[in-house]
């Protein structure tokens, strides 16, 4: 189907990042009084009236990047436009037009692409008064918003969506995609491998540490299947954090992590894990999410056995010893689709339900197997168990004291079900519930 791309396009600081979040309806972008913070091209889905669309910030035109990172910007700003079907020219009306603003509008002229011309921060009736300057750039009326207060943001989208062309009557809005999170410390192979993905320098890949700062989601096809990787920043040790930049790119790692399907823990092979690797592996665990423990630059691994290391790993992060291991190099492609083929399987096993009649079979032979400790003259009893939900496969244990049931049992138990059932590479999640008095549950 015909899914069109809106851009947002500007000078430093006229309020660009503020703009994607308000029509967002959420924090995406990193927004800071600081020149530059936007580098890459940072997308998002919106729906509005029934029609979806997809709308990229971009780096501010003309910024001075601090770590020599200009060229890179303005060719991510350069693709955007050029992926663009319609362009939003944001101005700033507090500041009046500028002669940076007269050199873009030129240049947004050249490329002869339906534009809206977006006059920000008109937090104040009076503030709208000015936008009238900005018929002088020769774009068009400006529409009057503040990203901020939210104002005219309607008004916006209904211009937004009546600039695309009607669907077919046969088009369907599509299904959701796979959301694949990539995380890992800095400079571990994370915008390589998106690039990668992408088959397009989709993100800025830099020697430079801490290069990516937003979470990214970049569409790709894998044999005609959509996936979206969302790529994110790297993460260091808190000690070493440097501004408020960096604690929010931290936050948007935890917040990809919380929304993705699966998760991929990009670890950097000629390096050891290191306590950052840790503390990702223990807040996956943490949100029941699938993960593939992809062990990238494998290629610069020297003779290592692979055996070898991946007992190195699962002795390193033993809470995702169930997690399945993968061997990759970013850069040359190698094993990059076996992966992602890797990342559909364990979707597809932490959606799998298994009958009521089934779980009841198989945690009667673990319980068989192996019971919780006896309290006093006190035994532990389980009467009946149940799948309520996928993503992860979550089980409620109705049992005669909970209190018999830790996490080391939590533990045997979801071995025990991973040898019986498809779950053999996911977490599982358990709730253990007293069985009330007027219950009709069976006991077993």
């Amino acid at each position: 189907m015909f899914f069109p791309t809106v851009a947002i396009i500007g000078r430093p600081n006229v309020g660009k990042s503020s703009l994607l979040n308000c029509l967002a309806k959420r924090r995406i972008s990193i927004v800071d009084s600081v020149s530059g913070v936007t580098r890459d091209r940072v997308s998002v889905e919106i729906e509005h009236d029934g029609k979806l669309f997809e709308l990229i910030d971009t780096g501010g035109i003309g910024v001075n990047d601090v770590d020599e990172l200009t060229y890179e910007i303005e060719i991510q700003i350069e693709l955007a436009l050029k992926k663009a079907d319609l362009i939003l020219f944001v101005v700033d009306v507090r500041e009046g037009v500028t002669p940076l603003d007269v050199d873009i509008a030129e240049r947004l002229r050249r490329i002869k692409k339906p534009l809206l011309l977006v006059a920000n921060k008109c937090d104040t009736p009076k503030f709208e008064l000015h936008a009238g300057d900005f018929y002088k750039l020769g774009m068009g009326e400006p529409l009057t918003i503040s990203a901020i207060e939210g104002h005219g943001k309607t008004d916006l989208l209904d211009k937004i969506i009546a600039s695309f062309p009607a669907l077919e009557p046969n088009e369907k809005v599509s299904a959701p995609i796979m959301k694949i999170a990539i995380v890992g410390k800095r400079n571990a192979g994370k915008s390589t491998l998106i690039n990668t993905l992408a088959h397009e320098e989709r993100v800025i890949v830099s020697e430079t540490l801490g290069t990516t700062r937003d979470s990214i989601d970049v569409k790709f096809e894998i044999k005609g299947k959509p996936f979206i990787a969302i790529d994110t920043a790297g993460v260091r040790k808190k000690k070493q954090i440097q501004g408020s930049i960096e604690f929010y790119s931290m936050a948007r790692v935890e917040r990809s992590i919380r929304r993705a399907d699966v998760v991929i823990l990009l670890i950097d092979a000629p390096r050891k894990i290191s306590q950052v690797d840790k503390k990702i592996g223990d807040y996956i665990k943490t949100q029941y999410k699938p993960c593939i423990l992809v062990i990238n630059k494998w290629d610069l691994a020297g003779q290592v056995e692979t055996e070898t290391f991946t007992n190195y790993v699962q002795s390193r992060l033993p809470g995702l010893s169930f997690s399945p291991l993968s061997f990759m190099s970013a850069m040359n492609g190698s094993n990059v689709i076996e992966t992602i083929a890797l990342a559909q399987e364990i979707f597809d096993q932490a959606n799998t339900r298994i009958s009521t009649a089934e779980l009841n079979k198989a945690i009667e032979h673990a319980f068989h197997l192996h019971r919780p400790t006896r309290k006093k003259s006190k035994v532990a009893k389980i009467y009946y168990s149940t799948q309520v939900n996928v993503c992860p496969p979550t089980f409620v244990l109705f049992v005669n004291d909970k209190s018999f049931f830790n996490a080391d049992y939590e533990r045997y138990l979801s071995n025990q079900l991973r040898k019986t059932f498809p779950f053999q590479e996911i977490p599982l999640q358990f709730y253990f519930r007293p069985k009330q008095r007027d219950s009709n549950l069976q006991s077993g």
